[in-house]
């Protein structure tokens, strides 16, 4: 059985998808910074701890996946984190912008050099069945300006500058890489700013009229992990509810 590693899934948009992949009869391994096992993660669920931002955890969540299951045929780049506070642009602190720009950017960037090195090993050494992908997770700030957390649109605008890099990279060592852009999300990272979200969506900012959700996003990233999309080396996948669409 195919070993699908998503980091950031102890909750939010990660855990929709782990959950969706183990649905699907994925063996998933689930990810967050927590040293402990999460207590509402079920048993037969495996948990590996892994800051992305850290190239120990990185190292140490690829050998212990080794250990596991000898396999890893997806990664998921979910990890990521907002801004602790909001703040203008003019107001954006350096130790702000270092934190979420090492760990949704750079972290991002590590994770995929780490695991491309282990999959073509993989297929140097004969694993059977070998068919491994890349999926990061973007966002729609990649594009978007939002002068209170400038630091959080730099960095996912770093992640499809990533993902374009590794899909050209990737694509002639036959590992797809794409990106999946989610949009207004109800998750904990939006439920600060909710109410201003919901007002902008009845006064029609997306054209799908709802704000999205974790299973949104994961449908997206299956169908990645399919093999559908194989021939569309760095395919950029929206789960915005038309939030991309110009219009008159």
């Amino acid at each position: 059985m195919k070993v699908a590693f998503v980091t950031g899934s102890t909750r939010g948009i990660g855990r929709g998808i782990a959950e969706r992949l183990a649905e699907e009869g994925w063996n998933v391994v689930f990810s967050g910074r927590g040293r402990e096992r999460p207590e509402d993660l079920p048993a037969d669920r495996d948990y590996l701890p892994c800051d992305i931002a850290s190239a120990r955890d990185r190292q140490d969540a690829l050998e212990a996946l080794r250990r596991m299951y000898g396999r890893i045929d997806l990664l998921v780049n979910n990890a990521g984190v907002a801004p602790l506070e909001r703040r203008d642009l003019l107001e954006m602190t350096e130790e702000s912008f270092d934190r979420v720009f090492s760990i949704n950017c750079r972290g991002t960037l590590f994770m995929c050099q780490l695991f491309a090195r282990e999959m073509i090993a993989q297929r140097e050494a004969g694993i059977p069945d070998w068919h491994p992908r890349i999926v990061n997770i973007g966002s729609v700030s990649a594009y978007t300006s939002s002068i209170s957390r400038g630091e959080y649109c730099i960095s996912k605008a770093g992640v499809g500058m990533v993902t374009k890099l590794f899909a050209h990279r990737l694509a002639g060592e036959g590992i797809p890489v794409f990106e999946v852009r989610p949009g207004i999300i109800d998750t904990d990272m939006t439920r600060g700013v909710h109410e201003k979200y919901q007002r902008m969506i009845e006064e029609g900012l997306l054209p799908v009229g709802r704000f999205g959700e974790a299973g949104d996003v994961a449908g997206m990233v299956l169908a990645c992990a399919s093999g559908w999309l194989d021939y569309s080396a760095g395919q950029v996948l929206d789960a915005d509810g038309g939030f991309q669409l110009r219009r008159l």
